[in-house]
Order: structure tokens, then sequence, then C-alpha cells
């Protein structure tokens, strides 16, 4: 049986080379995988994906780890991302922790993944000291998307959450709502991102800069789940004069909210406005305003980063301008031990729909 020892000994190049060119990676030249493949064709060798990979010291697959796969915005990063491997001849490991401790500790607190991916991608995973430490000592390049999930070393794509919570505030405040209330996520949800926080401080930022004072009474924590932003605005309207607008910090919390104002006999929006952030596939059949985020495009820019180091093929550049930039690469193209860099921020745009309108006059 021909194996890829005997290929490499017959078109005189390594076996990883071998593998490169098997594999139709740019890092070989034209010449060499001419002579490649003339080899496996003479021999008649049969190409074994795991062989060639493990031939170059390589398992061609990334991890991805995700909080939860079952929200519409990891959901739609995770199959950008999957796409833009694949393109190169990629794997994905995809790692879904589910709010569930056990799997967590088995993901980011050991070496689970040495030599079983070249590279990891965090979305929205903020890490503890001894993850990280588990993840430095991998020496693997490495992505996050969306803030809090930093990494030292490694790039961040991520919109500006501060930025667009404070365009759909002031979107509210155009319309002369003076009465916006906010419904977040909880501090305590396990999934322990810090997303809420920006955006509440942008809607913040957004009041007092019109020169309203934010009144705790008029916010809500919750989970960034449809059931979550329901249950914020049933508690909101509980508390006593209700506003005349609500700023959601997910459009699944703006969902629940819609639904909640529906069934207290209030409409969307002659007598409460409703604006969220994502631009959710269900958005526009819902009518819903919102601060639309490029989800699909933050997970294929963070494919094509990781790509850089593990040499896969040229892609096309990402749509849209990044600030600011540029990457600042490690010794390793990215990773732990290499020195922070610049946030690649995408950008967003307000989408006005159905769901917002001046307050009545009354």
């Amino acid at each position: 049986m021909t194996k890829i020892d005997d290929v490499a000994r017959l078109a005189g190049v390594s076996t990883a080379t071998v593998s490169r060119a098997l594999r139709g990676l740019p890092t070989v030249s034209a010449a060499t995988r001419r002579r490649v493949l003339a080899a496996a064709e003479q021999l008649q060798y049969a190409v074994s994906p795991s062989a060639s990979r493990l031939a170059g010291g390589r398992t061609a697959t990334v991890a991805v780890i995700v909080p939860r796969i079952t929200r519409w915005f990891f959901g739609t990063v995770v199959e950008a991302v999957e796409e833009t491997l694949h393109e190169s001849g990629y794997d994905l490991l995809l790692y879904n922790l589910g709010g569930r401790e056990r799997t967590r500790q088995r993901v980011l607190g050991t070496a689970n993944l040495h030599k079983r991916v070249d590279a990891v991608m965090l979305v929205a995973t903020p890490l503890r000291r001894a993850e990280l430490a588990a993840l430095t000592v991998l020496d693997l390049p490495g992505v996050t998307i969306s803030s809090g999930s930093g990494v030292p070393g490694w790039p961040c794509v991520r919109i500006d959450d501060v930025a667009a919570a404070r365009t759909a505030t002031r979107h509210l405040l155009d319309l002369g709502h003076r009465r916006i209330a906010n419904i977040s996520g909880d501090p305590d949800d396990e999934l322990a991102f810090t997303t809420h926080l920006d955006r509440r401080r942008g809607y913040q930022e957004a009041l007092r800069s019109a020169g309203i004072e934010p009144d705790p009474c008029l916010d809500v924590e919750s989970q960034f789940t449809i059931d979550g932003g329901e249950q914020a605005t049933i508690e909101l309207l509980a508390r006593g004069e209700p506003p005349t607008a609500i700023f959601a910090a997910c459009d699944e919390m703006a969902m629940g909210a819609m639904s909640a104002l529906r069934d207290a006999g209030l409409r969307v929006p002659q007598d409460v406005s409703v604006i969220g952030i994502d631009d959710h596939d269900l958005s526009g059949v819902l009518g819903l305003s919102t601060i639309a985020q490029p989800a699909a495009e933050q997970g294929r820019l963070a494919a094509r980063i990781l790509l850089d180091p593990l040499g896969g093929r040229d892609l096309p550049p990402p749509a849209g301008p990044l600030v600011p930039g540029p990457l600042v690469p490690g010794p390793r193209g990215v990773g732990p031990a290499g020195p922070s860099a610049a946030p690649l921020i995408l950008p967003t745009r307000l989408v006005v729909r159905d769901s917002t309108a001046p307050p009545r006059a009354d």
C-alpha cells in the first residue's frame, strides 16, 4: 500500500509539502504541485484526509466556542464561519456551552483542545482566569467575536455596542419620546457576557445628552430571549406609569416586549414604541425597528483572520469599513503570546420600521 512518504520521496519534497499540495493550499508553487500530483498518480496514491493533515502537523480544524447555538446571533455567526472555513478546506468543531458548567470546564478549563484543532474562535464568551491560562498554554492562533470576550493577543471582531444603543435611543428621542425604558441582559445570567452593560451605557449616554437623567424604575434586567423580554415588560408595566417607548438590548427581547404590550391591551407603536438591536430574521416580518448588525460578516471576517496564519486560500476582502485597524499579529500570526490588537469594529445602521412613532399627544 502506497504511503504519503512514498509520494514525498518520488517527488523530492517533504511529506508536509505533499499534504499541502494535495489539499490545494496556496503555499505550494505550481511547479511543485504538478510534481506531487504526478508522483501521486504514478504511485496510485489515494489521499487519506486525516493522514494528509497529520503529515503537516495540522488537523485542518478550527474550534468555535459559543454560549448557546440556539440564539439567532450565535447561529448566524457559526453558519458564516463554517462556510468560510470550508472554502479553504478547514472543518469546524463546534462547542456549545449551553450554560452547562461541566461542559464549560471540559472545553475551557482543561487541555481538551490540545492536538484536536489548529485554532480557536470564542464567540461572546468571557473567560475566567483559569480558562485564559489553559488557552494560553495551548499556544494556538485565536480570535474573538463580540465585546467582553477579549483574550490578550487575540484580535477581536465586533460592533460598537455603546454606539448602537446610543443610536437606537436617540431615534426614540428624535421622535419626541422622553419616558424611555430599557430592558437588557441579566448580569447573573450563566452566559456571563457583557454586551448588555455596553448597551445600557449607550442608552444612558443618549438620555443624558438630551438632558434626561435615567430613571431606575424604567430599567429592567432579564435574559436575552423572547421570554426574557416579555417578562421584563410585564415587570415594567407593573411598576406604575408605563413608558412611551422601550429600547430592548436585542431584537428577541423586543419581540417579547411587543407580545407583552399586546397582551396588556397596549398598541405598538400608537401607545408604546419599541426598538431593538440585531435585525433578526423575523424583525422585518414583525415590523420591528432595529439597529442592524452584520452578524454573518463578523463570522466571515473572524474566520479569515484565523485562516491567514494557517495558510488558508485567498478569500475576498470583507464588505464595509472596519474601525480601527490594522491587526497587530503575534509571533505565530495571532495568538495568546502576541501583543494586543485593536478590535475590528464593523458598522451598524438604523432600520426604521412600523414599531416606532412619535408619542401620543396626550
